[in-house]
């Protein structure tokens, strides 16, 4: 072995977000790949005694397998930081930035990449000024058909497609149940696909495009995380053109945002084939019926190898 192998990992799971089932699916599926390469792995949920157990207990490496606002947006790994334990994932600051969709798209439409027109509207703004007036206004500037999100969250969580303008109000109402801030977006009309990113070292790679076809029509919550309820293709059933052109829309999208180790970078392939920005995942789901772990196997990546050699990453880069 050598000094950067590690030997003992702690994978958080769990957490007090909406995300909670989802994340402690990730943490036994993390924590099985990783015991098949003769680590010890203990599973640790983010409670009152955490803080204290990581600095009794100083493990290799934290494996953050948490997902929604107790591991994503950039709280808990900034306090991992302070401990000086080395830790899957991005920073804290760059965690947080592409936690907040709103942010996370001017970042990357700054980089060059196309990102649907939206508007960000807070609740107070909304109470204020008038459901009503509000939702004239932006009906007139961003027309139906529309995406109404939660600035903040994932798995779909809080997240209607409105058809028409009738359906607006409900749609704001479901995105508040989730965050303060809501996202109205252009809803682009093509392939939905998912780009994951690895780095274990030597530099951001894109992994396939995965092909999200929900039997629905929506890839909601459920469509996400029960089996049989979507069709993935892995790779993609798109032209190898389109597809470089994803991977390099997502590799720029995941430097511009200044993360490391793992994402996944969601997008929308139109009529032309241009590959528009959706938003980021810090912690894509690492379920059975998640997209990073077809990606890799995609790619012909053992899963196990890679959680692996992402650990070794992180202590690679806290000693550098």
């Amino acid at each position: 072995m050598t000094d950067s192998t590690p030997r003992t990992i702690v994978v958080l799971a769990g957490g007090l977000s909406h995300e909670r089932d989802i994340s402690l699916r990730s943490g036994r599926r993390v924590s099985d790949s990783l015991a098949q390469h003769g680590i010890d792995v203990v599973i640790k949920d983010p409670d009152a005694t955490l803080l204290e157990f990581l600095e009794s207990t100083r493990p290799d490496v934290i494996w953050p397998a948490l997902h929604g606002a107790s591991g994503e947006d950039g709280a808990l790994r900034g306090l991992i930081d302070y401990l000086g334990i080395p830790f899957v994932g991005s920073k804290s600051d760059a965690s947080r930035l592409a936690w907040d969709k709103p942010t996370a798209k001017v970042i990357v439409s700054r980089a060059g990449v196309p990102t649907p027109q939206s508007i960000t509207l807070p609740r107070d703004t909304f109470r204020e000024l008038g459901a009503g007036a509000v939702l004239g206004i932006i009906s007139a500037d961003l027309p139906v058909p529309v995406v109404v999100k939660p600035a903040q969250g994932g798995s779909a969580q809080g997240v209607t497609i409105v058809d028409t303008a009738e359906e607006l109000p409900r749609a704001m109402v479901n995105a508040y149940t989730y965050s303060d801030v809501a996202l109205i977006e252009q809803k682009i009309v093509g392939v939905e696909i998912a780009v994951s990113i690895i780095d274990t070292g030597d530099g951001p790679v894109a992994l396939p495009a995965i092909e999200i076809e929900p039997i629905s029509g929506v890839y909601s919550f459920e469509a996400r995380y029960t089996a049989g309820e979507t069709r993935f293709y892995a790779p993609a059933r798109i032209s190898d053109e389109v597809a470089a052109r994803a991977a390099e829309v997502a590799i720029t999208a995941h430097t511009a945002l200044g993360l490391r180790h793992i994402s996944r970078i969601d997008l929308i392939v139109d009529a032309a084939g241009t590959p528009w920005f959706l938003e980021a995942s810090t912690l894509p789901g690492l379920t059975e019926t998640s997209l990073f772990p077809l990606a890799l196997e995609a790619a012909g990546h053992d899963v196990g190898w890679v959680y692996y050699a992402l650990a070794q990453a992180a202590i690679n880069e806290a000693r550098d």
